[in-house]
């Protein structure tokens, strides 16, 4: 280790030689010393040693040192110096060469930047030539882009594809990868098949909740059971053909094939085998209806009839999730006075998308004058003194939606009218000593405790003796004053009344109750029903119009 200044003097022989050896020694050594050699001159190396393991090459420019490397004596490495990037060597290890960038500051991963459409070159191997595969950025980029790889190796047969954001996955290309025999709800991937096992019970395949556009999926029955324990397809946030409802498939040996087309229809099915009138089922559930239309009012004469009960029907029907039930709820007739026949009653409703729309019509009106024979109905208003009472049933349903009105009688002394017809029996005829007493109404145990309801009115008289109101709500006549009305949200028939000042009872306002499984109750309504629970089902009841979204 040696410096010079290179300048030797006039002298002796022996001091020349000892000289010049020194200079040349300086020259052997790269100039080493632990500081610049006196002397120096721009454009001149010296090798700094203050680190003796690990020197510095430096170059003076005339004012500073610029460090180029540092030679590590201890792993036999030059690590070329700049002001940005330190590249740190060759790295020998078992698996091969590598050469790492790491930021000479920060000492965190540094990006690598190949300018002007450079190339990153694979070469083969040296024994068998020079030859290359390249990869190199377009020659214009409208904005930066990034593939980011994915997290794990695919499978045999499958390619690269990009979600559209610059992240990669492995796919398969031009066919499904099937999997293993489902038996428990799972999340289902994009380009994979299916079997679906449900022999031993239902379960819900959900669906990707990012798709993107041409995603597929197909579902099979692998032991013909969707029938009897049907799959569900939760949609996972997405439409399903267009709807915000989860669907099922519920036909043995079905097979479907469902294609992610856009935000608007989501999912749909673009082929299967086996499925039925459609591949892809709505969910569904049954839903248990009890509707009674409002009932007639009682006439305003002597001897007039009672009004009869609302129409009485009750159905069970399977009802789709979605579905929007719409709930009518008939009104009562008003009430009359001075010698005028009673109103009849406003039709109740249920009807639906899918639904057998069910209608009960209103209650008769009592007969008066100059009605002959009294208003027919869902039960028959009751007839005057020497008429018929009104046809209960009408339009005619299956069951009967309610009873004919009793006959008015023409025998004094009491000449009685008839009582309106109830749900669950006809009205009473009247007598030469009574008004005629209204049809018992019928009872239902559909919000959880039986309940009476659309009885009917009870028929006028000229004597002490009137008609009394069919049990489940309906009226009594009056053989002075006012008469009594049917009560309201049962339906039943209001009762009869003298023709001279007195009102005669209004019909009672309809009523129309829903029981729905708790489990699928939606709590989707208007109208404000009254809601209450009984056992595992909710039980909504209106008492005016509205509607229930399943």
């Amino acid at each position: 280790m040696a410096q010079h200044d290179y300048n030797i003097a006039n002298q002796g022989f022996s001091s020349f030689r000892s000289d010049l050896n020194n200079a040349l020694s300086a020259v052997q050594t790269t100039n080493s010393g632990t500081s610049r050699p006196t002397g120096a001159v721009a454009g001149q190396l010296w090798l700094d040693t203050t680190t003796a393991t690990s020197p510095t090459l430096k170059y003076y420019d005339g004012a500073d040192d610029i460090s180029l490397a540092t030679i590590d004596h201890t792993a036999n490495t030059v690590n070329w110096l700049d002001s940005t990037v330190s590249i740190t060597g060759l790295t020998t290890t078992a698996t091969g060469t590598v050469l790492t960038l790491s930021d000479s500051v920060n000492t965190t991963t540094v990006n690598l930047i190949l300018d002007n459409q450079k190339e990153i070159r694979f070469r083969e191997t040296t024994a068998n030539g020079t030859n290359y595969v390249a990869l190199k950025a377009p020659a214009s980029l409208s904005a930066d882009l990034t593939f980011t790889l994915p997290a794990t190796d695919g499978t045999a047969g499958q390619v690269l594809q990009t979600n559209g954001s610059g992240v990669l996955s492995f796919a398969t290309v031009g066919g499904l990868a099937w999997q293993s025999v489902q038996t428990t709800g799972f999340t289902a991937v994009a380009s994979r098949g299916y079997p679906c096992n449900t022999t031993s019970s239902a379960f819900t395949v959900t669906l990707p909740a990012s798709p993107s556009v041409g995603d597929t999926i197909i579902l099979v029955d692998y032991a013909g059971t969707f029938a009897t324990n049907n799959i569900t397809l939760g949609r996972n946030s997405n439409k399903i053909e267009g709807g915000t409802s989860d669907k099922l498939l519920n036909t043995n040996r079905e097979a479907v094939t469902l294609t992610y087309v856009d935000s608007t229809q989501g999912w749909v099915s673009s082929s299967g085998a086996n499925e039925g009138t459609q591949s892809i089922d709505p969910l569904s559930y049954s839903i248990d209806f009890l509707v009674i239309a409002g009932g007639g009012s009682g006439a305003a004469y002597g001897n007039g009839g009672g009004g009869g009960a609302g129409g009485y029907r009750t159905s069970t029907q399977i009802t789709n999730v979605g579905t929007t039930v719409t709930v009518t709820v008939g009104d009562g007739g008003a009430t009359v006075t001075g010698n005028s026949a009673g109103n009849t009653g406003s039709n109740s409703s249920i009807s639906g998308s899918g639904l057998t729309t069910i209608t009960s019509a209103g209650g008769g009106g009592g007969g008066g004058i100059p009605q002959s024979p009294a208003p027919s109905g869902g039960s028959g208003g009751g007839g005057r003194n020497g008429y018929s009472g009104g046809a209960g049933n009408t339009p005619s349903t299956s069951p009967s939606q309610g009873n004919n009105g009793g006959q008015g009688l023409s025998v004094g002394p009491a000449y009685g009218g008839g009582g309106g017809g109830g749900a669950g029996a006809v009205g009473v005829d009247g007598s030469g000593s009574a008004g005629g007493n209204g049809g018992a109404g019928l009872a239902s145990s559909i919000t959880g405790s039986s309940v009476t309801r659309a009885g009917g009115g009870g028929g006028a008289t000229d004597s002490p003796t009137a008609g009394s109101g069919g049990s489940g709500g309906g009226g009594a006549a009056a053989t002075s004053g006012n008469a009594v009305a049917g009560t309201v949200n049962t339906g039943s028939g209001g009762g009869a009344c003298e023709e001279s000042g007195p009102i005669s009872g209004a019909g009672g306002k309809g009523v129309v109750i829903l029981s729905v499984p708790t489990a699928k109750y939606s709590a989707t309504s208007t109208g404000s029903p009254t809601v209450t629970t009984s056992g595992s089902n909710t039980i909504l009841q209106f008492n005016g119009s509205g509607s229930y979204t399943a």
